[in-house]
């Protein structure tokens, strides 16, 4: 399971990689000095702070380091996370038949793997994004991890794929019993509401590689 020490872990080996304290990562992404800072690291009643994805991968962009770098670092010596490899296809690939059972879950053949600390899903997986229309958030190229376990809520951005086959990733922003309302990553893509009988089943995007 990935641990809330092994990343923040990953990051401080990240900074010393390239010759940094952790504020001096921060500012070189171009956040808050204080952003890694350890007393950021939980809230004063105790609770895990996580470091974001935006955060993430904004010092990975300012190392000119990549996701299996930081994955590296997690795992890195004793008490880092456990590594598996996790099933990937394109993006385009999703909507064909024979990529994912009843229930949303990877099955069949013709997927590719890419190692990733393990999520507590044994069902997770990566799409690869292809084309523009989810820039500015997503962009060509990139990988977001999806894990069908994890609990959907109002603002969380998900992979969603329509009893006909469309697949589409979109931050939703509200569920009922009959429709799901969604909101576009790329503004020049309009929102889109389906009915909820239309919707075959949705994901959580946990994490994306940029």
């Amino acid at each position: 399971m990935l641990k809330h020490a092994d990343v923040w872990r990953a990051i401080d080996r990240l900074a010393k990689e390239h010759g940094f304290s952790p504020s001096g990562l921060a500012r070189r992404a171009g956040l808050d000095p204080t952003t890694f800072n350890k007393s950021k690291r939980t809230t004063r009643e105790g609770k895990l702070r996580w470091p974001s994805t935006e955060s993430v991968a904004k010092v990975l962009a300012a190392t000119n380091a990549n996701l299996m770098e930081f994955v590296g670092y997690i795992s890195e010596g004793e008490g880092g996370g456990v590594i598996r490899n996790i099933p990937l296809i394109g993006f385009a690939q999703a909507g064909a038949s024979g990529y994912f059972d009843d229930a949303g879950y990877p099955t069949g053949s013709g997927w590719d793997e890419i190692p990733f600390p393990a999520l507590g899903d044994p069902h997770a997986y990566a799409l690869e994004i292809s084309g523009d229309s989810m820039e500015p958030v997503f962009r060509d190229g990139d990988a977001v991890i999806v894990a069908p376990h994890a609990s959907v809520r109002r603002g969380d951005r998900i992979v969603i794929r329509t009893k006909v086959g469309e697949v589409m990733v979109k931050q939703l922003r509200r569920r009922t019993a009959k429709v799901i309302e969604l909101q576009s990553l790329n503004p020049q893509h309009g929102d889109r509401t389906l009915a909820a009988e239309d919707v075959d089943w949705m994901a959580r995007v946990v994490w994306a590689s940029q």
